[in-house]
């Protein structure tokens, strides 16, 4: 029953991206039709380089909603069920996620917090509480299958699983909820593991299409102060209050 490590891959994205979101932002401006202009993008007879700085010049005028005309898809593993609830929360992305009715836990797989892992008397009784969790599951499956509910005992014997339990899921976001995405959850405040995918996966966006996301991250990377109220602010930068005074 060992314990997970986080993974993050990136699958695939629209193809013809930048293209794309570039046709779309000139339809906005362009008196003529950008399906005429399409062949020649697919050429290459417009620069991509001229696309990029068009994109990324509009895109900071506050100018975004076409860059949702591109999606992109990952596979992550190695997340708690704690965090993959929060990922689901984002609810303009498509999801597919292990089932725990369909995949049986014989070896759970588990995610151990930093804080937790480096105090001895806390990993050790979070560890020997694992191997509980998985004993009692590993008992009422058997009880269950031996009480006719055979291929639904999982359904019914995951009810003992933990947060902690790993997860595995795919996640298509279109770029302009990525953005947001990454603006919440790349923030300081944010939960510590659901903060490590988000980044990964920007660092990932990065690659794949700079002129959407080289200035991606929390919002106060683009705002150069922090939007939360000082209550909440982590102080890498001047709160919203301070700077309006």
């Amino acid at each position: 029953m060992p314990e997970k490590k986080l993974r993050v891959d990136f699958m695939t994205m629209t193809p013809d991206a930048l293209s794309l979101i570039y046709a779309a932002f000139r339809q906005c401006y362009h008196a003529g039709f950008v399906a005429d202009m399409w062949p020649r993008l697919l050429s290459g007879d417009i620069d991509p380089e001229v696309q990029a700085d068009f994109v990324s010049k509009t895109m900071e005028s506050g100018h975004d909603s076409p860059v949702e005309h591109v999606s992109m898809t990952f596979a992550v593993e190695g997340i708690s069920r704690a965090c993959s609830h929060q990922i689901v929360r984002h609810r303009i992305a498509s999801y597919s996620q292990q089932s725990q009715r369909y995949v049986a836990e014989n070896d759970m797989e588990y995610i151990l917090p930093p804080a937790i892992a480096k105090i001895p008397e806390a990993k050790e009784r979070f560890e020997s509480f694992m191997e509980e969790v998985q004993s009692a599951y590993s008992d009422l499956r058997e009880i269950l299958v031996a009480n006719g509910r055979k291929s639904k005992a999982n359904e019914d014997a995951r009810f003992v699983l933990p947060q902690a339990a790993e997860t595995k899921i795919v996640i298509t976001m279109n770029c302009r909820s990525l953005n947001h995405f990454f603006h919440l959850r790349c923030c300081n405040r944010a939960q510590w593991e659901v903060r490590a995918v988000a980044d990964q996966m920007l660092a990932l966006c990065k690659e794949k299409l700079p002129a959407i996301f080289m200035n991606g991250g929390a919002r106060c990377e683009q705002l150069g102060y922090c939007p939360e109220s000082p209550k909440f602010a982590c102080g890498k930068y001047p709160s919203r209050d301070k700077t309006s005074g």
